[in-house]
């Protein structure tokens, strides 16, 4: 092997690597729950668009908007991310994996609602590392009760 070729398999180790942790970062900050500004620029390009159960929205405020929201019909939360396949493409990477979130509702009657899905995300590389430009998670199957969405976050959800 020459170095050139060394070279190119460290970086795409190292891409992968970069994305396979900001995916995890992500996901459990949702269960952190720190959701501001700094939040949304530590994973989203500004015009990302994501695609959710509660509705798809356009743009890193818009998201960082929706996603308060909708975590904040949880007390806590757990996700979990596996069977994730990375594919780099020099400044671009998709994610494809399955999702399981577990959610102990907000409205004090702690009941139990799990729903799990699949995921496809899309990343760039800018210049403060890689953020995800788009993404979306498609609910397969859900267990226990859901949430009661606000008016405005039902008529958004497929399923309002």
């Amino acid at each position: 092997m020459d170095t050139d070729e060394m070279r190119r398999q460290v970086r795409a180790l190292t891409d992968r690597a970069a994305v396979t942790d900001l995916i995890s970062r992500y996901l459990r900050s949702l269960d952190e729950g720190v959701l501001d500004d700094e939040w949304a620029r530590a994973f989203h390009t500004e015009d990302v668009v994501a695609e959710m159960p509660i509705g798809t929205v356009r743009g890193r405020d818009a998201v960082l908007d929706r996603v308060r929201r909708g975590m904040a019909l949880f007390d806590r939360t757990v996700h979990l991310s596996t069977n994730d396949v990375v594919e780099i493409d020099g400044d671009r990477a998709t994610v494809r994996g399955a999702q399981l979130s577990t959610h102990v509702l907000a409205d004090g009657s702690q009941e139990v609602f799990v729903s799990a899905g699949h995921t496809e995300t899309e990343l760039v590389r800018t210049d403060e590392g890689w953020r995800i430009s788009a993404t979306a998670l498609r609910v397969v199957w859900t267990r226990g009760t859901p949430p009661r969405l606000p008016d405005d976050l039902a008529a958004a959800s497929p399923a309002g």
